[in-house]
Parts: structure tokens; C-alpha cells; sequence
């Protein structure tokens, strides 16, 4: 019997196929569209101009129902007044919510990862309510009893003292809402994207992520205390104490993955100073708070016209909020819904 002939692997075989070649973007594209998205440049880009021009048009309707004086007090004149306070708080609270909306629907995002998601928003709030009032009361109390703040008299009582209290908390969320959001909202997660794609890229480190967040963090920290220096009666101090501040709602930010806990804090933080003790905050001082006080001695010790915030003191007050930060707030990756 004759052999068979040997066929060959390659006869046995299928003829290979070949896939086409995937698409490539185009170098347009690669420009302003990165792996994560819209790079984060144009990202913040695009979310100031969106946020200049619907505050441009907020003002301008602002100004044609009720025009401005056009003569003022000195600024060494005013007092805050709770109610005006309701518009020039809630306004720009009312903007940045609504220009981080906007955002998450350009970029195809949910509106939580801006710093307003979290399975435990109601218990980081109210926690951030209750130290915000106890750190405050625990710098006063050290200044009073040092001999460097006196407490003169209670000057509202019965309703009175119940409306403004209520009234200038209201006014004090949204103080909080509207600058934790500026400054640690959205601004800060896209800074931490931009500068986490920069350090994997330059140092191909696991940790871009961390570097990117504290990188952007010190930023706006440094801006959010800058931001304070027009404030009349402001100091050095006071300038340190506003940067500081900010990298501890950055601290909370990082360890809770959301702004509650720091805008919590933030509103009853000032609302004990400005109602309820009577102090200057970064300068200012409200009409109608409970108690009348003064500072006593040198500004660099008792804080002098800045309030508080412009004593040296208040070192020891953040490492004490750092503290509960730590012992209180767990991680967020540990949360469980």
C-alpha cells in the first residue's frame, strides 16, 4: 500500500485572518482628550469661563433690581448684616452648584466624586457641626483664660437671641457650602487628576494619586488664605491661620473622600465666632451676635482685630482638630454603606 502523501501544518490549517487595525485618535484629539477624560487643563479651563460668565450674569441682574450705592462706608465701618449676608452667601453657593453640575455633564461624571458623595453625609455633617463649635469654644476659652480675650456682656437675649442665632447659622452653611466647594470641589479633584497624570509620567510612582491631592491641596490652600488678605483688621497670622485651615478641610477631604464633615465644621466654626462669641472673624464683625467682647494685649497673643484666627493659639487648636480628624474619621476606602 502506498504511502499517503504528508500534508503540510500550513495545508492543514485555516487561512489566518487578520483584524483590521484599530482607529488611532487624531493628534487634535490626544490634545484635549486624555485616557481619564478631558485633560484636566481644559477641564479647569472650561469650568472658570462657564463660572465667570454665570457670575457676571448673576451680578448684572443683582445690580438692576437693587443697584449698588454709589458712595460706601469705610470697610473699617462695616459690620456683617445677616440678611444681606443671605444674598452674598447664598448667590455664589447657589453658582459653584450649579457650574460643578454642568461639569459632570461635560465630562460624563457623577456629581458625587466633586466632594458631596458619601455613604455617611449626614453623620460627617453633623460630627463637623458639633467640633466645628467645640474647637472654637476650646480657642476662646484659652484666650479668656489666659487673660488675653475678656467677655463684657450678653447683649441678645429670649427670641431675639433664637431668630439671629438661627439666622446667622443659616448664613454660615452656606459660607461653608460655597467655599468648601470652591476651593475643595471641583477645582480640587481635577488639580489632583492633572497632577497625579504628572507625576505618574515623571516618576511612574503608585502614589501620583496622594502627590496630586497634597500638591493640589497646598495650592489652594495657599490661595484660600490669600483670598483673605482684602479683609480689614486681617494680619499675618490670620493669613497663616486661612492656609492652615484649608489643609485641614483638605486632611477631612482626604480621609473621608467628601466635604461634609468640613462644611459642618466650617459653618459652626464661624457661626461661634461672629454670633455667639462676638469676635472679629478674619477681621469682620457681625451685627447682632449673643455676647460682647474684646481682645486685650499684644495682637500676635490675642489676636487683636483679626479675631482669634490671628492668635498664635490657634497652632495648638489645628493640631488638636488634626487629632480628632484622625481618631474620629475613618478612612474612606473602610466606609461601609
Amino acid at each position: 500500500m502506498a504511502d499517503e502523501p504528508a500534508v503540510s501544518h500550513e495545508e492543514k490549517s485555516p487561512p489566518e485572518s487578520f483584524a483590521p487595525p484599530a482607529p488611532q485618535p487624531s493628534t487634535l484629539r490626544k490634545v484635549f482628550v486624555g485616557k481619564d477624560g478631558i485633560r484636566a487643563g481644559w477641564s479647569l479651563l472650561i469650568f472658570i469661563v462657564i463660572l465667570v460668565a454665570v457670575a457676571f450674569a448673576a451680578r448684572s441682574i443683582a445690580h438692576a433690581i437693587h443697584p449698588v450705592p454709589a458712595k460706601r462706608p469705610p470697610a473699617t465701618q462695616q459690620e456683617l448684616e445677616p440678611g444681606a449676608m443671605l444674598l452674598t452667601e447664598g448667590i455664589p453657593a447657589l453658582i459653584i452648584l450649579l457650574v460643578t453640575w454642568v461639569m459632570s455633564k461635560i465630562e460624563r461624571r457623577p456629581n458625587s466624586v466633586y466632594g458631596l458623595g458619601s455613604s455617611r453625609k449626614l453623620k460627617h455633617f453633623i460630627a463637623g457641626l458639633v467640633w466645628g463649635g467645640i474647637c472654637l469654644s476650646l480657642l476662646v476659652f484659652t484666650l479668656a483664660q489666659t487673660g488675653f480675650l475678656a467677655i463684657d456682656r450678653r447683649v441678645l437675649f429670649g427670641s431675639d437671641a433664637l431668630r439671629y442665632g438661627a439666622l446667622w447659622l443659616l448664613v454660615f452653611l452656606l459660607v461653608g457650602v460655597f467655599e468648601e466647594y470652591l476651593m475643595r470641589g471641583y477645582v480640587q479633584f481635577t488639580l489632583t487628576r492633572g497632577f497625579a497624570g504628572i507625576y505618574t509620567w515623571l516618576f511612574k510612582t503608585r502614589h501620583s494619586k496622594a502627590l496630586g491631592f497634597w500638591t493640589a491641596g497646598v495650592l489652594m490652600s495657599f490661595l484660600f488664605g490669600f483670598a483673605h488678605g482684602s479683609n480689614p483688621g486681617e494680619s499675618p497670622i490670620g493669613l497663616l491661620s486661612a492656609g492652615l485651615a484649608g489643609l485641614v478641610f483638605c486632611l477631612s477631604l482626604w480621609r473621608t473622600g467628601s466635604l461634609w464633615w468640613a462644611i459642618g465644621f466650617h459653618a459652626t466654626w464661624d457661626w461661634s465666632q461672629s454670633f455667639l462669641y462676638g469676635v472679629a472673624d478674619s477681621g469682620l464683625l457681625a451685627q447682632h451676635h449673643l455676647l460682647e467682647t474684646h481682645p486685650i494685649g499684644k495682637p500676635l497673643l490675642s489676636g487683636g482685630t483679626t479675631g482669634p484666627e490671628g492668635s498664635i493659639f490657634i497652632l495648638g487648636v489645628f493640631a488638636v482638630i488634626c487629632l480628632i480628624i484622625f481618631a474620629t474619621l475613618r478612612p474612606a476606602s473602610k466606609e461601609t454603606a
